[in-house]
C-alpha cells in the first residue's frame, strides 16, 4: 500500500514537472536595432553582457563640394568608440571624436524592457545619461578660461517599441546642457525630441533614419534639425551601416546643437558606421 501510493505521488510529481514546462515564460525582445544607436542617436537595443561593441564612425565632406573634393570624400571627421554590456538592461561607452577633440561619454540603463509572456510590457523605457569634454586649445589663451567650460552634459530618455520582425520605432526626448554655448545667442539648456525607426528589407539589410528636433536654440541660417538617413548591412559579425546627414558631429551635444548644415539646400554628408562586437567574458544577470 505505501509503495503504490509512492508510485502514484511521483506520478503526480511527473505531471506536474510537464505542466511547468508548458507554463509560458516572460521573453524579453530583442534585436530591434541591430546596435546601440540608430545612426546618430542611442538606440533601445543593449550589448549582451560581457560584450564590447568597437565603433568606427565616419562622416565626410559635404556632397555639394563637387568633384573637386570628390564629393567631400577628401575631408573627413571620425569617431572611435567603445561600448561595454554589463547587464541585461545596462551599458555604458566611451569615445572619441576629431569634431572639436571631443571624448565622451555615457551610461545606459532600462528600467523597463519590452517583453511578452506573463508580466510582460509592451515597449521599453531606457534612461541615458552622458558628458562631453571640449580638448581644443582655448580660442583666446588670454583671457581667463575655466575648465569646466569645456564640459557638457545630456540626459534622455528612449521610449520604444519592436512592433513587428521588421519594423522599430522610438521617441527619445532629450536635455543637452552645455556649461559654455557654442552661440553667444543659444541657451545653455537646449531640449530635443528624437525619432527614430528601423525597417526590415531582407535577413541581412534594414533601413534606419533618425531625427532630432530641436525645440529650443535653433538659430536661422546658423545651425538645422538633424535627420540622418542610413542602411544596415550584416556581415557576420559586423554590422556595416551607410547613410547621409546633415550633421557633422557625432555625439549628443555635438549633432543636436553644432548642426549647421541645411537639407533643403542640399548640404548632406555621405557617412559610414562600422561595428564589431567581441566577447570579452562570459555574461552575468543576462535573465
Amino acid at each position: 500500500m505505501f509503495a503504490q501510493a509512492t508510485r502514484v505521488a511521483a506520478q503526480d510529481d511527473d505531471l506536474l514537472k510537464l505542466v511547468g514546462e508548458d507554463k509560458p515564460k516572460k521573453e524579453y525582445v530583442k534585436y530591434a536595432f541591430k546596435s546601440p544607436r540608430v545612426i546618430n542617436g542611442h538606440s533601445m537595443e543593449f550589448l549582451a553582457p560581457g560584450t564590447m561593441d568597437f565603433r568606427i564612425l565616419h562622416r565626410f565632406g559635404l556632397l555639394s563640394q563637387g568633384a573637386d573634393n570628390f564629393f567631400g570624400l577628401d575631408q573627413a571627421s571620425m569617431r572611435l568608440g567603445f561600448d561595454f554590456g554589463v547587464r541585461r538592461n545596462l551599458m555604458f561607452g566611451v569615445g572619441r571624436s576629431t569634431f572639436k577633440k571631443e571624448i565622451d561619454g555615457y551610461i545606459k540603463f532600462a528600467p523597463i524592457m519590452q517583453s511578452t509572456g506573463p508580466g510582460s510590457f509592451p515597449f521599453t523605457v531606457a534612461l541615458v545619461g552622458g558628458a562631453t569634454l571640449n580638448t581644443l586649445p582655448w580660442a583666446d589663451p588670454t583671457a581667463k578660461n575655466y575648465f569646466s567650460s569645456r564640459l557638457a552634459y545630456y540626459f534622455q530618455t528612449i521610449l520604444g517599441r519592436k512592433f513587428s520582425e521588421g519594423i522599430s520605432i522610438q521617441v527619445s526626448p532629450t536635455l543637452v546642457h552645455n556649461n559654455l554655448a557654442p552661440i553667444q545667442s543659444q541657451s545653455n539648456d537646449i531640449y530635443a525630441v528624437g525619432f527614430g525607426g528601423r525597417a526590415k528589407v531582407s535577413k541581412r539589410m534594414a533601413f534606419t533614419w533618425d531625427y532630432f528636433y530641436v525645440v529650443n536654440g535653433i538659430e536661422n541660417g546658423i545651425n538645422y534639425h538633424p535627420l540622418s538617413i542610413g542602411v544596415d548591412i550584416e556581415t557576420g559579425g559586423h554590422v556595416f551601416q551607410l547613410h547621409v546627414s546633415n550633421a557633422a558631429g557625432m555625439n549628443e551635444r555635438a549633432f543636436i546643437t553644432e548642426t549647421v548644415n541645411d537639407w533643403s539646400k542640399g548640404e548632406i554628408r555621405f557617412g559610414f558606421n562600422l561595428s564589431r562586437v567581441f566577447q570579452l567574458t562570459k555574461g552575468k544577470g543576462a535573465k
